[in-house]
Formats: C-alpha cells, structure tokens, sequence
C-alpha cells in the first residue's frame, strides 16, 4: 500500500531543514532506522555530500539516519533494500535526469506502490505527479522525459503562490501558467502552499498542513479544497 507524504517545501519561513513537519515526520518512519536520501536535485548547485549532511542533521532530531544514494554501488538496489525514502527539493529537471541517468525512475515507482514510506519535497514532490510539467524550476538540463512516477494520478504545483493584490510584478501568476499548461495538456493539478502537503495512504489522498490547495482541472474555474478534504478527481 502507497505510504507518502508530498510536501511543498522542506522550510518554511523562519524554520530549520523539514521542522515544520518533524512531527508528522515521527510517525511516518516510526518503523525506519536509516532513510535513503535522495540529493540530486541539488539546490542552489551544492554537492551531492553538502545535501545529505543537511538532510541527515534533520533527522538526527528525531533519531533517524540518512544516508544518500550517491554512496552506494548499486542505486537501484539501495532502493530496493530502503527501509524509507526522501527525495528533497531543487531543480526539478536535473533530478529527473539523474533519475533516468541511473536507471532509478522505475524501481522508484516499484519500491512507493510495495509500501516503502517515500518522503516527497518540492522537486521531491513534483516527480510524484503523472509528469513534472508543472514545475516552476528554470530548464537547466534537458532530461530524456517529462514522464516521472505516476504515483499520484495528477500533477503537483509545489511552493504555490497567490496574486498579491495591487502588486506591479508584470509576470505570469503561477495560475495564469497553469492555464497555459491545460491550454495542451488535460491532467489536474494541484497548487500546495508552502507548509502543507498531500498525505498519500494507498489510494486515499488528504491534504494536511494549515493551508487549503488549489485545483485546476482543464476547462473549469480554479477552486479551493480545504485542509483536511480528499483529493479525488472523476
């Protein structure tokens, strides 16, 4: 059964690396002593070892170990012997190419459908959807796919941001670009403000956190689903 937490951001404003969610983190890898990281999103273009060590001081304050992909020989079989996993945050394009790259995509997706608790956030979370179509990450490496894992039947739109009334920014709203996304392509999704996330329990979908999510769905007015509700689409 599918076990996952899809979160917008790994912190939130004015907090640590994941403490807003280090509760709910508690219970989730309550049966996990060391937890296969993920760093190949890289943000800001650290080391693959700089990542780990901020991901690894996270969960030491809750008495878990965490160990990053980059170190073992085989990464598909780290993935396959994981007994929790978190993909963290950065630029959604390199981690998608560095999944393929390795040839972890698909054992991903195995080892989330079989049960292995899987930690999403931001780029993390973006590779949960059908496609990572709905990033907001510039296109810094082309990846062989769009394609990611599938193991929610929409798209995520992660860190999502409403119009500030009365500001002059000229650019796009993060709504008007998902417009233009169901202008060619009909998959909903899902705006997470930054401190929420999306609890995943084999085909139930809730979402948790303070704030309510927007939905888009091609064709209809966008619209809010309070904290707490389901997320099902017909």
């Amino acid at each position: 059964m599918k076990n996952i937490i899809v979160a917008s951001t790994s912190t939130v404003h004015g907090s640590g690396y994941l403490a807003y969610i280090l509760d709910e983190l508690t219970s989730f890898y309550k049966d996990t002593e060391e937890i296969l990281f993920i760093p190949y999103a890289r943000p800001g273009g650290i080391t693959h070892e700089e990542y780990t060590n901020a991901a690894a001081k996270a969960f030491e304050a809750i008495g878990k170990k965490a160990r990053g992909i980059h170190e073992f020989e085989n990464p598909v079989k780290a993935i396959a012997d994981a007994e929790g996993i978190f993909t963290g945050g950065g630029n959604t394009f390199l981690l998608v190419s560095q999944l393929y790259k390795h040839e972890v995509m698909q054992p991903l997706r195995d080892a989330i459908i079989d049960g292995t608790p899987y930690l999403g956030t931001s780029a993390g979370s973006n590779i949960c959807g059908l496609t990572m179509q709905t990033t907001n990450d510039m296109p810094i490496i082309y990846p062989p796919s769009f394609k990611t894992l599938g193991v929610i039947p929409f798209n995520i739109n992660p860190h999502y941001l409403d119009p500030i009334e009365g500001s002059t920014h000229m650019g796009e709203t993060r709504e008007t670009r998902i417009k233009e996304f169901h202008k060619f392509n009909t998959l909903p999704v899902v705006g997470i403000r930054e401190g929420s996330w999306l609890r995943v329990k084999g085909d139930q979908i809730i979402l948790e956190g303070p704030h309510s999510a927007r939905i888009f769905e091609q064709g209809k007015t966008s619209y809010e689903l309070p904290t707490g509700s389901g997320v099902q689409f017909v």
